[in-house]
This record gives structure tokens, C-alpha cells and sequence, in this order.
């Protein structure tokens, strides 16, 4: 609906109460799925049932999950980050085959679970895959992973007696059933709907996708679509695909959240499959790979891609103490985006000198970039030093600057008073640095 549809629609009370200067500015954001009718707090039962389907995302939210566990898909508006950052980060699940699922194999998948920037980052879920084709089997491994796995659970069996032995054991944790195929949909289906679980529906390509999705949303709604794609390039093509239709065009059969499967026998190939899947429109990538080297890329490239690209990820401006410090400890100087904080931190660390380290307020951009801008320079260091009474708290009247910009030297030195020592220009010489220079 256009926006003058949903604004004759309105009370147009003009109360503000939903954010929006006037009825007709919400009704414009509504119809751009920048808001939510539930905002407007006089919306009649009438205007609600009329504008329930048209001001609904595009892409259901489908959470799975329970408790601490629970991971959220879907709910996107848009296509590219930078008309909005997008919302749910990709979802991984590690497959993992039900007759090797043992403590061991379980604290591998737990263990998946890294400090990054300053962000603890994880996989998200086991994707228990029916492997030994035996119903009790696959009971006893879902049964062992929700007693002791730290995520949420995919279970994958196409037979539904298989699915429903598991859940038996697991329907608490909320899994995702995989999956309703053209052959066993009615079963699935129903299953999902007598547990409460969400389902995700395969089909062999976007045509048997889209029908099957219609059929099984009769019965059942908390969906998440596989279009069974094979290959990067055609599985890739397809996501692209349901995400143009369900944002663009608003086709509800492909209005919920896609996944992909990466399960080929090499785990680095899988890898790349996933970071595919992930740039291009995956919500749940389940991939056979567990080795910490492999997922932490991965997770990485994930951090990237959802970091708002309106708003630089950063660390509060501050001082920060590294080491057992004391007021005689050095004091080193960086901005505050993250990945130069913790890069410097990092390295500065593994020194083993007790220093200290103050992330000027840069709105977080790098050295360069806020030099540049003007963001990071004498004045502005000098007056945060002051701002955050440096001089109070450590009693050395020396602090180091990155090499990058030596050129502020003299500048700081007037400035503040202090005296200005220029480190080496990249982080990985500080180590070396500082053992020299404060050890």
C-alpha cells in the first residue's frame, strides 16, 4: 500500500506519540517498512486488521532457540547495508552426525566461541543430522546436545517417526526441523505445529520451493525456506533471488528467512561456501567444519558484513589500564575504533609492561583516517588528557604517540606540556617498542 492509502487509514490524531512529526510522515515510514503499526497507539481494530499484512517486514522473524540459546532470523527490510544495517547477523550450525555425536564432539562444537574487538562472538546452533538412519540414535544424540550443548539445535531427518522420536527429547530447546520436502510435508508440518518448533521447508529448486511454501503455510507459519539449490554460484543466485522478491516485490511465499547447507567433505571449501552464503542472503548457513581456525574467518567476515556502516564499531574513550600499572607506568596513545584499540592493546600486551593506554575520542575512525579528519590532533589530545585528569593519575609526563602521525610531536608537546614519544607506525612493532623503550 502507498503511503496516502495507510495515512486515510490513520486516526490522524498528529499526537507524535509514535515518533513521527504527523500522521501522514508515519504513514510515508510505514509504507517503507522504516516503522511498525504498533507505534501508533490509536490505531482501530479495523485500521489493524487492514494494514496487519501490508506494514508486516517482508522476511518473517523466526526465532530458534530457547532461553539464553535462542537465535533470531529474518525481520530485514532491505537489500543493501547501506540503505540500513541490516538487523540478524547469519546464524551457523555445525553439523554434526548423530552416530559420532559424543561428550568429546559436543565441547568441540561448545568450545566454538572466540573474543574479537572486544566482542564475544560464537557459532550458534548443532545441526544433528540423522546419519545412522535409527530413530533411538538420533533420540539419544538430540537428548545429549540439549543437556549439553551451549546452543540451539537443527535436526535433520527426512523421515517424520525420526524427527518426532528427537523431539521427544528436545521440543523444549525449540529446534529447527529439517526439513518438509514434496514427499513428507503434511507429516512435517504438522509435527512442527504440535510442538511448536520451526520448520524449514526444502524444495528442489525456486518454483517447487515457492508452491511447497504455500502449502505447508496453510498449516503452518514459523518457516524457513531451502530452495535446495546445488552449487555456490546457483545457490547464491537463488538467495539473491527470494530476497529481491520477498523486499522488492513483497511475495509472500519467499517472505521468510533462506538457509543454505555447506556439507561437502572438505571443511575449507565449506568455508567459503558459507562466507557466500553469508554475503548473499543466507539467515542459517549449517556447515560441516568445526576447527577453530576455520570458524573464526568466518565469524570474522560475519562481523564485518553486520557492523553498521553508518557508525564505526568502537571502545569508549578512556584511559585503560594494562598490566599492574602504577603511577609510573608509561602512557600510550591510540583512537578509539576498535580495531586499532584492540590491535595496539593486544600487542601492547604481550609486551608484559605494565602501561597504560588512552583511546582518544575519534568517533571511531583509524589514526589516519581521523588525523585526516581532523579528529585526531594536538588540540584535540591535549584537551582529552585534560578532560580525562591524566595528570592526577600517573606521575611520568611522557606519552607515546603512533608513528603514523609524528608529525603532531611538537604540536602535543606545546599543547600539553608533556613529552611526546613516537612509536613505531605499525602495531606490530610495539612489542619490540616498548620492551626497548619501558621494560
Amino acid at each position: 500500500m502507498t503511503g496516502i492509502e495507510i495515512f486515510k487509514l490513520l486516526p490522524k490524531k498528529n499526537c507524535k506519540e509514535c515518533g513521527q512529526a504527523t500522521c501522514l510522515a508515519f504513514a510515508m515510514a510505514l509504507a517503507a517498512a522504516k516503522t511498525s503499526l504498533d507505534k501508533c497507539p490509536y490505531a482501530s481494530d479495523a485500521c489493524k486488521e487492514t494494514l496487519g499484512g501490508a506494514a508486516a517486514p517482508p522476511i518473517k522473524l523466526v526465532k530458534i532457540g530457547a532461553g539464553d540459546k535462542v537465535r533470531e532470523m529474518g525481520d530485514e527490510t532491505i537489500i543493501f547495508r547501506h540503505d540500513k544495517s541490516f538487523v540478524h547477523p547469519t546464524c551457523y550450525a555445525i553439523e554434526i552426525d548423530d552416530n559420532a555425536c559424543n561428550d568429546a564432539a559436543i565441547d568441540a562444537i561448545n568450545g566454538l566461541v572466540f573474543e574479537r574487538v572486544g566482542q564475544t562472538v560464537s557459532v550458534d546452533a548443532f545441526a544433528l543430522k540423522n546419519a545412522s538412519g535409527d530413530a533411538a540414535t538420533f533420540a539419544a544424540a538430540a537428548k545429549a546436545i540439549a543437556t549439553k550443548g551451549k546452543f540451539a539445535i537443527v535436526l535433520m531427518a527426512d523421515n517424520a517417526d525420526v524427527i518426532e522420536a528427537a523431539l521427544k527429547e528436545c521440543a523444549a530447546e525449540k529446534p529447527l526441523v529439517y526439513a518438509a520436502t514434496e514427499q513428507n510435508w503434511g507429516q512435517m508440518a504438522e509435527l512442527a505445529k504440535k510442538y511448536e518448533v520451526p520448520l524449514a521447508v526444502k524444495g528442489h529448486d525456486l518454483n517447487s520451493t515457492s508452491d511447497l511454501v504455500e502449502q505447508v503455510a496453510k498449516v503452518y507459519t514459523d518457516l524457513v525456506i531451502d530452495t535446495g539449490a546445488q552449487g555456490l554460484s546457483q545457490q547464491i543466485a537463488e538467495l539473491t533471488q527470494v530476497r529481491r522478491l520477498a523486499v522488492k516485490k513483497k511475495y509472500r511465499p519467499f517472505g521468510y528467512p533462506s538457509m543454505a547447507v555447506a556439507d561437502t567433505d572438505d571443511a575449507q571449501y565449506n568455508v567459503v561456501l558459507a562466507t557466500g552464503y553469508t554475503s548473499k542472503y543466507a539467515s542459517l548457513v549449517v556447515l560441516k567444519a568445526c576447527e577453530k581456525s576455520q570458524i573464526l574467518p568466518l565469524l570474522s567476515w560475519r562481523m564485518n558484513l553486520y557492523t553498521d556502516p553508518q557508525k564505526p564499531s568502537q571502545v569508549v574513550p578512556d584511559i585503560y589500564s594494562i598490566g599492574d600499572t602504577s603511577p609510573d607506568s608509561p602512557v600510550f596513545c591510540t583512537t578509539n575504533f576498535s580495531l586499532t584499540y584492540y590491535s595496539v592493546e593486544g600487542e601492547l600486551s604481550s609486551a608484559k609492561v605494565p602501561l597504560y593506554m588512552i583511546a582518544a575520542p575519534t568517533d571511531g575512525t583509524s589514526v589516519l583516517t581521523a588525523y585526516a579528519a581532523g579528529k585526531f590532533t594536538a588540540d584535540n589530545v591535549a584537551a582529552f588528557m585534560k578532560e580525562i585528569d591524566l595528570e592526577n593519575k600517573v606521575a611520568t609526563r611522557t606519552i607515546v604517540i603512533p608513528g603514523y602521525v609524528a608529525v603532531m610531536k611538537g604540536a602535543l608537546e606545546e599543547k600539553s606540556g608533556w613529552k611526546v614519544v613516537v612509536a613505531p607506525s605499525e602495531a606490530s612493532g610495539l612489542r619490540a617498542f616498548t620492551k626497548a623503550n619501558f621494560a
